[in-house]
């Protein structure tokens, strides 16, 4: 994952494509697209394809059947779950910081 020198890698790349997944089935190209577009992140192939090899072990995405040049992921129902707890503990992790952040401003 590539980023600006000012910016600082908050997100584990197979998050992120878990949640490009959680929208419908996509092929790798598409898969960065969407997140570069929802996130602000670049994912390089290598991480890519790194971490959908990883997450198809674990089985959280499997591959579908494609053409010569584009084959589609899909996100599991394990992986839809591991996904939503992510989530879930991301939404408590950051309403504590917000609320941190606004009482030391008072």
């Amino acid at each position: 994952m590539t980023r600006r020198r000012d910016e600082i890698a908050w997100a584990d790349p197979a998050l992120l494509i878990l949640g490009s997944l959680a929208g419908g089935a996509k092929h790798g190209y598409a898969i960065v697209q969407d997140v570069a577009e929802s996130a602000g992140a670049s994912l390089g192939p290598g991480t890519l394809y790194g971490a959908l090899a990883r997450l198809e072990e674990r089985g959280m995405v499997r591959a579908l059947p494609g053409d010569e040049r584009r084959r589609p992921y899909e996100i599991t129902a394990e992986g839809a779950r591991v996904l939503r707890e992510r989530l879930v503990a991301m939404r408590s992790f950051s309403a504590r910081g917000l609320a941190r952040l606004q009482a030391a401003r008072a």
